[in-house]
């Protein structure tokens, strides 16, 4: 087991370099450079070269690209050309309200999943197991976007029983600070969570359903086992390790989707501020969002594959 985790860390380690590797040639494929990027395609070759010398840009590519490890390792990720502040700064800005807004609906997620997946994998072969699976393909289907616009039309507009966006002022209201932001909270969450929860509990009802064939599920229903603890013992028990793996892979999706549902509801976290940030082609700042998207990815997939590890009896002997 020890040699496996091993392995699994030396190949994290390989992405996570090759990843800030692939991320620092992306700032010099922007047209003529990060230099034009700050001065515009018009700017003199004078004022080109003057700001080069000034970022340290007309030193040879290796020794910049040691220096932008020596930047990382500090934990300087560069100064937003339109905030006019340190990436890192503008980032902790956001963070907090990234991670609630992903903690929430990930939770749910995964909760919902194993309980929509373990009805559905049950009555698989019955007409309610194929309608929560027809179900479940229409939701994952449906852009991210369009679900937070028919959430927001819905509960915003017609029924005005929850706010469409931001994070919402204690001050205009008689609510706690608290109920305010989890009011504001409420539909990005739900519209973050639909078509993860969809795709999660489709494949989780998958293997459940591929558990009931088993022959010790059937020893056991032969045995007069009740269905309450062979669902609880015996089928979520082995069921569920694949769901760690599959929630590790959709780290990414996860992203995607906050960064499409923050830009909708105008919910002030990482996704908005990478959308707002590459309209206005503050590149620093985008650069930073998609390193720091790609390391939590990579980290999320290691901790997931250790997880499943552990889980799984049969490695601990290899």
């Amino acid at each position: 087991m020890f040699a496996m985790l091993l392995r699994r860390l030396t190949t994290s380690i390989t992405s996570l370099v090759l990843l800030v590797t692939l991320v620092f040639f992306m700032i010099y494929a922007t047209p003529g450079g990060p230099a034009y990027s700050i001065l515009g395609l018009r700017a003199s070759p004078t004022a080109v070269a003057a700001l080069n010398h000034q970022m340290g840009l007309d030193h040879p590519i290796w020794q910049q690209y040691l220096t932008w490890w020596g930047h990382l390792l500090e934990g300087n990720l560069g100064y937003s050309f339109t905030q006019h502040v340190a990436v890192s700064t503008l980032m902790t800005t956001y963070l907090l309200n990234t991670l609630m807004l992903y903690l929430v609906a990930t939770v749910l997620s995964i909760v919902l999943s194993v309980a929509i997946g373990m009805v559905q994998g049950y009555h698989a072969e019955r007409p309610l197991g194929k309608s929560i699976d027809f179900i479940e393909i229409v939701i994952y289907s449906l852009p991210v976007f369009f679900i937070g616009v028919m959430l927001i039309y819905v509960f915003a507009v017609e029924l005005n029983w929850l706010p469409p966006g931001g994070i919402g002022r204690s001050d205009i209201t008689s609510d706690s600070p608290a109920v305010v932001y989890a009011r504001h909270m409420i539909l990005p969450a739900i519209t973050l969570m639909l078509p993860i929860t969809a795709g999660l509990s489709r494949y989780f009802g998958h293997q459940v359903r591929n558990e009931y064939r088993q022959d010790y599920v059937r020893t056991a229903m032969a045995r007069g086992v009740g269905p309450v603890r062979i669902a609880l013992n015996h089928t979520l028990r082995n069921a569920v390790r694949p769901l760690v793996t599959v929630v590790g892979m959709m780290i990414p999706y996860i992203f995607v989707g906050g960064v499409l549902t923050e830009s909708v509801f105008n919910y002030p976290g990482l996704g908005w501020l990478l959308w707002k940030s590459a309209l206005n082609q503050d590149y620093p700042t985008v650069t930073a969002i998609v390193l720091l998207i790609g390391v939590l990815t990579i980290v999320g997939n290691l901790a997931a594959d250790m997880l499943n590890s552990i889980l799984d009896v049969r490695v601990r002997y290899e």
